[in-house]
């Protein structure tokens, strides 16, 4: 019996269904997500060593070091079946130091096989560095189903195993087609997967009201919960061949913002004290995880209140000892972005993290909650730093634009676009980073609504923290991570690439 069977029947005589530990920090229990009382002190690596003892064989460690994660399924006496994953910090040749997280089974029993016809999810998935994946942002969009959350049913679940096991970011569906999933940016048919029956696969997911949205022509977000893979964001609509079905896969836990191993430095973001901080990059270019990174860099750093609103909460935030965290769904929690910025303004927040700038009163509001002295760190869906200032001022008409401006030139602390490139070789992807801080140029340049000045403003910054994205592009293929072919389909100025590569 390891040791760490008695920390789980705790975590079963208190109601609670997860436990968290890590080397160097106090151990931590919830029950579905709400922390529950834990006296604890730090755990040293060699504890963990001690409370794992048999569940960390030499074969398991040695999978850690070198591939990062490790997930598997653990047999408590009395307490039932904890999925267990397993998760190594910084890099290979560094000290073993590990996040160890016990989420229980739905059921105290062993989890019942997969059905036939699906592969099994294995008790081992092996994992390699994290990486960036995100939700999509858009100023504007149609009007669509509230989110929600529930549990993916045993064939979807298995489905999303075995994609997860691939390293694949999203899952595509069609009713009457194979699976299809996207593997570093390209889509592979999942060979061995009969034709999809939606009906039969989101059947368990799918509420009463999603499915009144989608007879009405609307299209449903849902948030997933999938045992021993995380959590995943699902959109359901009808197309002209029948419905269809997006699957983004996301981490349990955000990473860490060393994890996401960017080529430009973002942690003293977190040390403002207020102001707007924006994320912005094309569809799938790791927008929402950057964020999610920066509110843990920030809740690791400092006493603060985290409040969060999203369509649909994406990564699981935890707080540390000195901070709070309130995640608000949008249509579970709080009707819409609108409702929630203004009740945010009354809650007593340090950081705020909005999932999107959709419309022109959440920018409003957004630029208020800056100005009266708080971190405002959100996404928008724009192709470069200069774009997403446009992309703000547009929303609103003409007579409304010089007092945006103003607003916007006075609360804008930094804009970060990036990309997603696949890195040389084909394993993984490269993040390129383009960073705009909030310099006298720059705000100036926003006031006078002279964004055409804005690159300039940023290829003269490089004393104040600036970059282009080309010379972002030109470094990383002088390093030899990514090709120049690569580059150039992500650059905004092809010439200034090139002007970079030959200097």
């Amino acid at each position: 019996m390891a040791r760490i069977d008695s920390l789980l029947n705790l975590v079963d005589r208190q109601g609670a269904n997860e436990l968290r530990i890590g080397a160097d920090r106090e151990p931590q229990m919830f029950a579905e997500g709400t922390p529950k009382r834990l006296t604890m002190p730090k755990t040293s690596m060699e504890t963990i060593r001690e409370l794992l003892g048999e569940l960390l064989p030499e074969d398991r460690e040695r999978v850690l070091v070198e591939q990062g994660q490790v997930q598997f399924v653990h047999d408590t006496p009395g307490a039932g079946s904890f999925r267990v994953t397993l998760t190594r910090r910084g890099p290979p040749s560094a000290a073993l130091e590990l996040d160890a997280v016990f989420l229980r089974a739905r059921s105290k029993q062993a989890p019942p096989p997969p059905p036939p016809m699906r592969t099994t999810t294995p008790t081992l998935v092996v994992e390699r560095e994290p990486r960036a994946v995100e939700a999509p942002a858009e100023i504007a969009r149609p009007q669509r189903a509230a989110a929600t959350s529930a549990d993916a049913g045993p064939e979807l679940a298995a489905l999303i195993a075995r994609a997860a096991a691939l390293q694949a970011s999203d899952v595509h569906l069609t009713e009457g087609e194979s699976p299809v999933v996207r593997i570093d940016g390209h889509l592979r048919a999942l060979t061995g997967e009969p034709v999809v029956d939606l009906a039969a696969l989101l059947g368990p997911s799918l509420s009463p009201a999603a499915e009144r949205r989608l007879a009405e022509g609307a299209s449903a977000d849902l948030g997933l919960s999938v045992g021993g893979v995380g959590r995943c964001r699902l959109n359901v609509f009808q197309t002209s061949r029948g419905r269809a079905a997006a699957i983004r896969l996301l981490r349990a836990a955000p990473p860490t913002l060393a994890q996401l191993r960017l080529p430009v430095p973002l942690d003293d973001l977190v040390d403002l004290p207020h102001g707007l901080v924006l994320v912005c990059g094309p569809t799938g270019s790791g927008k929402s995880t950057t964020l999610a990174a920066l509110a843990r860099e920030a809740l690791d750093r400092r006493a603060c209140v985290l409040l969060t609103l999203e369509d649909p909460i994406e990564y699981e935030i935890t707080a540390g000892a000195r901070g709070l965290v309130r995640q608000r769904q949008v249509g579970r929690d709080v009707k819409d972005f609108a409702t929630g910025l203004r009740d945010a303004l009354r809650e007593d927040p340090d950081v705020l993290l909005i999932g999107e700038m959709r419309d022109a009163e959440t920018v409003s509001l957004a630029l208020t909650a800056a100005e009266t002295g708080h971190l405002v760190l959100a996404s928008l869906h724009s192709r470069s730093a200069a774009s997403a200032v446009d992309r703000i001022i547009d929303t609103y008409p003409s007579e409304q634009k010089p007092q945006i401006r103003l607003q916007l030139a006075d609360a804008l602390r930094v804009v970060v676009s990036q990309r997603l490139i696949p890195r040389a070789g084909g394993d993984g992807r490269v993040v390129a980073l383009e960073v705009m801080r909030g310099s006298y140029a720059v705000a100036a340049a926003i006031r006078e609504g002279k964004t055409s000045t804005l690159q300039s403003a940023m290829q003269a910054g490089k004393k104040e923290g600036m970059v282009a994205l080309e010379r972002c592009l030109a470094d990383l293929v002088q390093k030899r991570q990514i090709t120049i072919e690569a580059a150039r389909a992500v650059a905004n100025d092809p010439g200034t690439l090139t002007q970079y590569l030959a200097g």
